[in-house]
């Protein structure tokens, strides 16, 4: 993980939880004070975010001791220690909230994603993720999606022509759209294009997409679009998947299911930072 991405995040994340201090920490415990804690998994999970949480604490204090005891993309289960930390009183309650934000939001990105990729384990289709992320936090969420054993989708609408519903319905004409894309982008830019049916698919391969998205189709003319493709290009499934209908997607032969909600309807992991009292240094 290069943490330098990130810095920037996690100085907002900082700035907006202590805009001037910790007044409760900072008025009541010594200044002397040196504890120890950890950061204990309280349930099933995937972790994401352990390196971002070690970063919390350098910046605010560097000689608080972050010892990892798991990696990121590793499973825990409940009473596992996933870090032991060891220093100023303070500067662990400065970082806790920070730190836990982070860490358990993206563990539950992870975990959501590895549901999906063990429901497809077996065949040779790729949990992708999707732009449907919290603005501003795009990087540190398809980073958790990685760590969960997906697969990241375009970063932006800058890394590729992905021609959808929306544009065709101002162009009028998938061939159309795929020509203007080919002119338009510089050599070696992919072209996906979104269909809803078989003749959308048949005039996007006919056209030179480099890849096709079905979009919302039945299970059955899915089939039908994949078998006629026959590998000639990727092909791409997405609209509304859950875990029970990306294994019978999966069987078809697709290449990626991409799944928005991995990073729009995941559940942050419950993870709390534990003290075990004072180190007696």
């Amino acid at each position: 993980m290069d943490i330098e991405l990130f810095e920037g995040l996690i100085d907002l994340a900082l700035k907006e939880d202590m805009p001037a201090g910790d007044i409760t920490s900072e008025s009541i415990i010594p200044a002397d004070s040196v504890s120890r804690a950890l950061f204990l998994a309280k349930e099933e999970g995937v972790l994401a975010g352990i390196d971002v949480a070690r970063r919390v604490f350098e910046k605010i204090d560097p000689s608080v001791s972050f010892i990892k005891m798991l990696e990121d993309g590793r499973s825990f289960g409940p009473g596992d220690i996933l870090a032991r930390l060891e220093g100023s009183s303070i500067s662990l309650l400065k970082g806790e909230r920070t730190a836990l934000n982070f860490m358990q939001r993206m563990s539950g990105i992870a975990t959501k994603t590895r549901t999906f990729v063990d429901a497809v384990e077996g065949t040779k289709t790729k949990i992708l993720d999707t732009r449907k992320t919290t603005p501003g936090l795009r990087l540190l969420e398809k980073y958790a999606v990685r760590m969960g054993g997906g697969v990241n989708h375009r970063f932006s609408l800058s890394d590729m022509a992905l021609i959808k519903d929306t544009h065709l319905e101002i162009i009028g004409s998938v061939s159309e759209a795929v020509k203007r894309a080919r002119a338009g982008t510089a050599p070696g830019v992919s072209v996906e294009v979104e269909v809803t049916g078989f003749a959308g698919a048949r005039e996007a391969m006919e056209s030179g997409a480099d890849m096709v998205m079905l979009d919302n189709m039945p299970l059955d003319k899915m089939k039908e679009v994949v078998d006629w493709i026959g590998g000639r290009a990727p092909v791409e499934v997405s609209g509304k998947i859950t875990v029970e209908s990306a294994r019978k997607i999966a069987a078809l032969g697709v290449d990626f299911i991409s799944v928005g909600a991995l990073t729009h309807s995941f559940r942050s992991i419950d993870i709390s930072l534990e003290f075990e009292g004072r180190s007696g240094r």
